[in-house]
């Protein structure tokens, strides 16, 4: 197969999963968000329409990531028509960038216009705290792979896609104004996206901070590229789950991030849902 089939061949995919979906439910969402690790419980918040399981959707990745449920949530949440994405793929799991951001494609088919990621994401920034939440108002791909690269699709976006403002200046804004009503601190940052799924090392953190990070993750990067190129609006949130101080630097493990992430989750949980309602019709 060529590399200009296999592109063609993505589009096909992407409709048969939404197709797939669609014989499911007939609801039709306007927002999408992503849930990140640890960060599953806003799904409660979501009166639920119909829920869907990865395995049941053609093409869909199985999901491996410790605290991923693996299924599309629908329903209505803050007054909104949402989907919600419980459970990502990573390129550490051993997914092509294309089967990761496979969902992203597949949320913009079945009708959303915006779109919010959410992560667990290591504080470069010595001002950050754990349990902070930053608004992600730029980021620095250093995985090394883009999910763009190859023949490019028109049916799904442009050729070159431009990456100025990846993430909305108006959501952010928004986001800010829900934070305050709700007095819920929130900060701004910039996203570094790795491959995984080893942690930095103290030199790389470093290297990381004189770049101009403010966070680190595993994630995030790949999704909000293609969201970029399929059209999205997109607002991104991280949950600083550990300190990445490379002078006092402390052994951390999954377990603990998960749990730093699950103890924030409420308040990020409040505020996507007061973000939501207060957003504009989005149509």
């Amino acid at each position: 197969m060529s590399l200009v089939q296999k592109r063609s061949d993505l589009f096909q995919k992407i409709t048969s999963a939404v197709n797939a979906i669609w014989r499911k439910t007939a609801f039709r969402p306007d927002i999408a968000v992503v849930l990140g690790t640890g960060l599953g419980n806003l799904s409660k918040r979501v009166s639920e329409e119909a829920a869907i399981s990865y395995e049941s959707i053609p093409h869909f990745p199985k999901s491996t990531a410790a605290s991923h449920a693996g299924r599309l949530l629908f329903g209505m949440l803050g007054g909104k028509k949402v989907v919600v994405m419980d459970g990502r793929f990573h390129f550490y799991e051993g997914y092509t960038l294309e089967q990761v951001t496979f969902p992203i494609r597949v949320l913009k088919k079945l009708g959303a216009q915006i779109l919010i990621v959410s992560n667990a994401a290591g504080g470069l920034n010595l001002d950050y705290k754990k349990g902070d939440l930053i608004l992600i108002e730029d980021h620095i791909n250093h995985m090394g792979v883009n999910p763009l690269a190859g023949p490019n699709d028109g049916r799904l976006g442009i050729r070159f896609p431009d990456m100025s403002q990846p993430y909305s200046e108006r959501l952010i804004a928004l986001a800010e104004r829900a934070g305050r009503a709700k007095h819920i601190p929130l900060k701004r940052g910039v996203y570094l996206g790795v491959s995984g799924p080893c942690l930095e090392t103290r030199a790389e953190y470093r290297m990381m901070r004189e770049w101009g990070a403010d966070l680190v993750g595993m994630s995030t990067v790949p999704e909000v590229i293609v969201g970029v190129h399929a059209g999205f609006e997109i607002l991104g949130i991280s949950v600083v789950t550990d300190l990445c101080d490379p002078g006092h630097l402390k052994p951390v493990n999954i377990e603990e991030i998960i749990r730093t992430a699950s103890e924030a989750g409420p308040k990020l949980d409040q505020l996507i849902e007061f973000f939501v309602h207060q957003l504009p019709h989005v149509r």
